[in-house]
Formats: structure tokens, sequence, C-alpha cells
């Protein structure tokens, strides 16, 4: 079943997060803690920056989709970005995956959204032949960049 995430499926989305991480062997910066989701998931005022959509098996969580709103200065509308997509590996090829991108697809279409982006590692083959699948492109011309740490902290005193 796919359904969206609610308040009590934080701490499973933690868990999952800290899974995606590890596979791709950066567990420790997976730093996030419940109260740190929960309060993006699920702030008082109602305007949530992030949103989640969970996928269940055997009567637990074993998938995520975890998105939030983009907007495209070209098309003039938003889009949804896919931050991460990740199903246990124990009940990867069962659909779950298709079902989170499906349910986000929908999303889009119920919004008028024009676009459903990520990104997805380069030696990760069997996810880009999973997407490649769907009919989802690589856009050849484009290439990710990050400020973080150090770098960052010089670029905000001007440095």
């Amino acid at each position: 079943m796919i359904r969206p995430a609610t308040a009590a499926d934080v701490p499973d989305l933690v868990r999952l997060i800290r899974q995606l991480a590890d596979f791709q062997g950066h567990l420790e910066d997976a730093v996030l803690t419940e109260a740190d989701l929960s309060s993006a998931l699920f702030p008082r005022d109602d305007s949530a920056p992030v949103h989640a959509h969970v996928a269940e098996a055997d009567d637990r969580v074993v998938g995520m989709a975890i998105w939030f709103t983009s907007f495209s200065t070209w098309t003039g509308r938003r889009g949804i970005w896919l931050e991460d997509l990740f199903i246990e590996e124990a009940y990867r090829g069962r659909g779950l995956g298709v079902g989170l991108m499906t349910a986000l697809a929908r999303e889009c279409a119920r919004l008028g959204y024009p676009r459903l982006e990520w990104n997805v590692a380069t030696w990760n083959a069997s996810t880009i032949s999973f997407y490649e699948a769907m009919g989802a492109r690589h856009l050849h011309d484009q290439l990710v960049y990050r400020l973080s740490d150090d770098a960052l902290r010089g670029v905000a005193a001007g440095t």
C-alpha cells in the first residue's frame, strides 16, 4: 500500500533515511533526528516545506519517497523534486518503487505541476535502469553542485 506519511511514520522514515545513507556509503552524514523530520513534515502552522509518501508491506513501512516543491523559471510553474526514494532491500522488485513514483506523478497531475525531477548516483545502475524503464530521461547537460560546511561558511562570510 502506498499512502501519504503521517506523524506516526516519522521513526520509520528516519530508519529508512539511515538505511539509504548506509547504502550510499554516507551513514555518518545522516544526522537528522526524529524531531528534525517531524518539524519539517508536520509543522504547527501547516506550511510543510517537505512531504513524504510511504510504502507498506507486511504491516510495516518498508519504503519512502521524500519530496518538496520546486519552481521552474522556464515553465513559470512548480514541480516536485524527489529528494529520496528508498525501498528496503527485501521488498525491492515488488512494485513498491513504481507505486511511490506513481503517487508522485499523480500529485503532479492533481496540482497541475509539469515536472517531477530528482538526482540519481551515477554508480547506481539498477536505479538508473528503473527510472529509465518508466520513461525518465537523463539531463546530460546538467551537473549537481553543492556548497556546504567550510565552503558555505566562507561564501556567507564573503571570503
